[in-house]
């Protein structure tokens, strides 16, 4: 049995947190993978798992190889991927990190597309509301939605994005109108806990500078789906990302106000390491959602 095949086995347990789980993962009996484990235990001289009936966790020096032993499998099989690229091979699996609110909006039907094309390369999809460490986490792509800031990885942006302020006709019409942020104080508000500034909005005034209005309302939620349909129903005013609300706004349920106050430059982005050989799959996958977007937003 080769070290390669034992590494597989070590990293595939750490990623399940447990051999039960990766047994049943990758079809595999425990036995088997507890013995590959084992094995490379005894090779390297070095105890990488702490193995108790209710804990499982990773030694110092499992902590060290597993780090390092994951850039080494994702290097060997990234290299395979560019050599399988001059067949037209695609295959495998790509590990991607998406907000929630990109999975359950419309624009979510990009990973769909993506699949239906491309049935030998399997989505391996985690959708959750934090920013990832994609090397550390073996994540191949994050999509980001935010200003881009300088960091280490590549950034390919998909579309441009922003968030905007939404109504309903009837509170418009019940409340009337609203030219200026701090209208927004005297009106109930959605608050959408997952925003950056809570229950204090932040707008840009288009002569320079900044404002901030305390706004408050009879829903707390860390959803912006959840926001709008709360905005729909009447409840309050909403600051919902322009992708989620699109829908919403094209047929009359919503209506834009305050525009002019919003901030600007915000994207979607792809985010990716970088890395000596960028696997063909994760460049078909990119390219995709480059031209999907194109099309379709």
């Amino acid at each position: 049995m080769d070290t390669l095949t034992r590494m597989r086995a070590f990293i595939d347990v750490v990623d399940a947190e447990g051999y039960s789980a990766a047994a049943r993962k990758l079809g595999r009996s425990k036995a088997l993978l507890s013995k590959y484990v084992k094995e490379l235990e005894d090779e390297l001289g070095a105890l990488l798992l702490n193995r108790t009936t209710r804990q499982f966790s990773l030694t110092e020096a499992g902590h060290t190889y597993y780090r390092t032993a994951s850039e080494i499998l994702k290097e060997i099989d990234n290299l395979s991927d560019m050599v399988r690229e001059g067949s037209q091979d695609l295959r495998g699996r790509v590990k991607i990190s998406v907000p929630r609110s990109f999975v359950d909006a419309e624009i979510g039907r990009s990973l769909i597309d993506f699949s239906s094309e491309h049935p030998d390369i399997t989505l391996e999809i985690v959708a959750e509301d934090r920013f990832v460490d994609l090397i550390e986490e073996g994540f191949d792509v994050a999509i980001r939605i935010t200003r881009l800031e300088d960091s280490g990885m590549i950034a390919r942006k998909l579309c441009d994005f922003g968030m905007h302020c939404f109504i309903s006709p009837i509170l418009l019409e019940k409340f009337g109108p609203i030219t200026k942020p701090t209208d927004l104080a005297n009106i109930p508000c959605i608050i959408d806990t997952n925003g950056r500034y809570y229950n204090n909005w932040r707008f840009d005034n288009p002569d320079g500078g900044a404002q901030t209005v305390s706004v408050s309302g009879p829903i707390e939620v860390n959803s912006p789906i959840a926001s709008t349909r709360a905005a729909i129903a009447g409840l309050g005013a909403a600051l919902i990302p322009d992708f989620v609300a699109k829908p919403q706004t094209e047929c009359g349920e919503l209506v834009m106000i305050l525009e002019e106050y919003m901030t600007q430059g915000g994207g979607i982005y792809a985010i990716y390491p970088h890395r000596r050989y960028l696997p063909a799959k994760v460049r078909r996958f990119v390219d995709f959602l480059h031209a999907w977007f194109r099309k379709n937003v």
